[in-house]
């Protein structure tokens, strides 16, 4: 095999190696409306909420907990948008749980999103 070729393998193969430890390490969003409930779990990580909405339909609460489930150096974090807000709620070393609880207003859905960073 030729010396590019090889290179260009190398390279190749490291990419799809950092991808496929990228696509590992985060859950897939969920995008939810007001009375729904989402739980999520991935490799070293669990999370689950539960979203309400204000009787005047102007903002919307998410509420639940993060949860670090493997010994790994790693923190397992929420990502949550709704509207214009963003919030992360993380919880750091092996069994730790993070409660949280957010309220959005001018809002009626949120996203969330479970990952390792």
């Amino acid at each position: 095999m030729s010396v590019v070729r090889k290179t260009l393998t190398s390279v190749v193969s490291a990419a799809l190696l950092a991808g496929g430890l990228l696509v590992c390490a985060a859950g897939p969003a969920s995008a939810a409306g007001c009375g729904d409930r989402r739980d999520a779990q991935i490799g070293g990580a669990a999370a689950s909420w539960t979203l309400t909405c204000a009787k005047s339909g102007r903002s919307v609460r998410v509420k639940g907990y993060v949860e670090d489930t493997r010994v790994d150096g790693k923190c397992a974090v929420v990502r949550i948008t709704a509207g214009n807000g963003h919030k992360a709620p993380k919880a750091c070393g092996a069994g730790k749980r993070t409660h949280f609880d957010y309220t959005f207003k001018g809002a009626t859905t949120a996203r969330g999103r479970l990952a390792l960073r």
